[in-house]
């Protein structure tokens, strides 16, 4: 987590190897060493950081590079160098939490803390694995919000969080650039939800999915969402990838991660956050019609053309 740093990256594989009551013949030797525990923690942290990172850095800074311009959120383009940092750290990050998820692993062989993720539906009810699923959604978010401003406090700032903020106009590479202090509190959620509340592997399999996706849109440099999600009653809350950069340039606002809740509560948000995701968006769209009239325009003269021509 994210993470500005907008969240922590961890999925159903992974927590299967942190639960030893699950069979793992089809990923992993029960009995192998906990050193090729942690490698493979680490490789499966990484692959799926190059597959959602990865795809999307290629779509928009690569592919459509320059013709998606226009769209950017801060209009200009990272240096390698800062690239090259995002990645370093996220990959250290991937250390720290594969290092925890093993510590995790061996507090439950151990007995000294028990797994409550459970496997079969019938063990509680649809309401209960429908609610459970939507509370750590929010306890994440919340956990999250509150971890985040701790970072921010000026010891931990200078010291630790900095490291995040080296991005100042971030890309998905930089989705869990982390100091490695910071990466243990960003991952310290997780040992609270398996060991404190009975959970379905689903419902953190859904999880999984929703931070990664929320992390790497909040770090994209593009936004996503439509102008008008402002003015609608539910889509407000949620957070958006302004919403994140504007943290990543300013620093001291815009603390959220999936919702904006927080911030509003406390009072948080960027004075001029609603201001710049309007203006931002009519930019994007402002583009994409011009774009979209250019493509019907340029048939239509091919056209007369060919007519003057016979």
């Amino acid at each position: 987590m994210k993470t500005g740093g907008v969240g922590i990256i961890w999925e159903l594989p992974l927590i299967l190897v942190a639960d030893k009551h699950i069979n793992m013949s089809h990923l992993l030797p029960d009995d192998i060493s906990l050193y090729r525990r942690w490698l493979f923690n680490v490789l499966m942290l990484g692959g799926r950081y190059l597959i959602f990172a990865g795809t999307l850095y290629l779509i928009y800074y690569v592919i459509k590079r320059k013709d998606w311009f226009y769209a950017k959120i801060q209009q200009k383009y990272p240096e390698r160098k800062q690239i090259l940092t995002e990645v370093k750290y996220s990959v250290l990050s991937f250390f720290v939490f594969a290092t925890v998820l093993v510590l995790m692993r061996m507090a439950s062989m151990y007995g000294i803390l028990t797994s409550q993720v459970y496997h079969k539906f019938s063990d509680h009810s649809v309401a209960y694995f429908t609610g459970t699923t939507i509370f750590i959604i929010f306890f994440h978010d919340t956990y999250f919000y509150w971890a985040h401003r701790l970072m921010h406090h000026p010891l931990l700032y200078e010291r630790v969080h900095k490291v995040h903020h080296l991005s100042k106009d971030p890309t998905p590479w930089a989705s869990f650039a982390f100091h490695p202090i910071e990466a243990v509190l960003e991952i310290g959620f997780v040992p609270i939800l398996i060991f404190t509340i009975p959970l379905h592997i689903s419902s953190l399999f859904f999880l999984s999915m929703w931070q990664i996706s929320f992390n790497v849109m909040g770090h994209l440099g593009y936004e996503i969402f439509p102008r008008k999600m402002m003015q609608n009653p539910v889509f407000k809350w949620m957070n958006t990838s302004t919403n994140h950069n504007m943290h990543h340039k300013f620093v001291k606002c815009n603390y959220g991660l999936y919702f904006n809740i927080w911030d509003i509560l406390m009072n948080t948000n960027h004075a001029k956050y609603y201001a710049t995701f309007d203006e931002v968006t009519a930019r994007r769209d402002a583009g994409q019609k011009t774009v979209s009239e250019s493509q019907d325009f340029v048939p239509e003269l091919e056209l007369e053309t060919t007519g003057a021509n016979s």
